[in-house]
């Protein structure tokens, strides 16, 4: 697990309880910045729309690499990337909260499989209202043992132009089945 971080086991629930199980890591050279894609305030909405089953996921991964970082400036900096006014504000306090909590030191987690799973759209001009289904598979290692993960998750997103880019303004997660949760392995 070379490119887990240790955030620990969250306390919390609902969104919190998403985001904590894996993550992706950030990639050295991206120098903080989202992937490519996500630089798309240039596009239409009808550009968006065509390609929101590729711009979705990689949205996702910003949010999970955000819940990777332990300093609150980068967790708002990454967020900011991809989200602004409500959904920005509330997953900023999510991560903080746990922070607060306590636990983001003693597991180690790393994502090894996201996938879009289903996206049913809504346009209202240039705001879109969208119900994403996604599955990741992950690790979650502790001190003596590891937990194979494969999770779902369900969230209702708003995705509309803020300032000149395309951003998530609303993240509501709405069901997490982990009826695939994974199996225990002993730790190396």
């Amino acid at each position: 697990m070379s490119r887990a971080l240790k955030i620990g086991a969250f306390g919390t629930i609902g969104l919190v309880g998403l985001l904590a199980l894996v993550f992706l890591v950030r990639p050295a050279d991206t120098s903080g910045k989202a992937f490519s894609a996500l630089e798309f305030g240039d596009i239409t909405a009808a550009e968006f729309r065509d390609a929101s089953f590729q711009i979705v996921p990689e949205m996702l991964a910003v949010i999970y690499r955000a819940f990777a970082e332990v300093n609150e400036e980068q967790i708002y900096d990454s967020l900011a990337e991809v989200s602004a006014d409500e959904a920005l504000e509330s997953l900023y306090l999510e991560r903080v909260g746990a922070m607060v909590g306590g636990g983001l030191d003693e597991a180690d987690q790393e994502l090894h499989a996201m996938e879009l799973a289903g996206l049913s759209s809504r346009q209202n001009g240039t705001t879109f209202s969208m119900n994403v289904t996604w599955r990741v598979v992950g690790t979650v290692g502790h001190a003596t043992h590891m937990h194979v993960r494969g999770n779902t998750y369900a969230a209702d997103l708003t995705i509309e132009p803020v300032e000149g880019a395309w951003r998530m303004t609303r993240f509501d997660l709405t069901d997490v089945d982990r009826t695939g949760a994974g199996v225990l392995v002993a730790a190396e």
